[in-house]
Formats: structure tokens, C-alpha cells, sequence
């Protein structure tokens, strides 16, 4: 299909927006983790981890709207 978007390219630019949601998510789950006696997560730690585990979440983003982009075109 001529000027479609590929989905590598729909997750680079949904990568930052990605990352950010994986960033808050992990510190969300640290500050939670002191309910069992864990030690808080900090949020430097949760944006370093949040880098690689980004490109997952953005390229799961990109097929999610790469659907929606399909499904509003037929």
C-alpha cells in the first residue's frame, strides 16, 4: 500500500513517549515495592532503566497504531 507508514518507523517516533510511560511505570512500581520492605526505587535509576526497556514498549506502540491506522482506512 503506497504511503503507508511502517511500523519501525511509527515506533521511532512513539519512542520517546514510550520511554517516558516505562520511566514513570518503573518508579511507580518502586515506590510501591516499599509496601513489601523493598528500598524505593529512585528516579534516575527508573529513566537509565527505562531507555532500553523503551524499545519494546514503542515498538509494541507502533503495531498498536499501525492497527488503528488500517482499521480507520478500510
Amino acid at each position: 500500500m503506497e504511503g503507508r507508514w511502517p511500523v519501525w518507523k511509527l515506533g521511532v517516533l512513539l519512542y520517546v513517549f514510550a520511554a517516558g510511560a516505562v520511566a514513570i511505570n518503573l518508579f511507580m512500581l518502586g515506590l510501591l515495592s516499599q509496601a513489601v520492605g523493598l528500598h524505593a526505587m529512585s528516579p534516575q535509576l527508573a529513566v537509565t532503566l527505562s531507555v532500553p526497556l523503551g524499545v519494546p514498549a514503542a515498538c509494541a506502540a507502533g503495531f498498536w497504531v499501525r492497527s488503528l491506522l488500517d482499521e480507520a482506512r478500510d
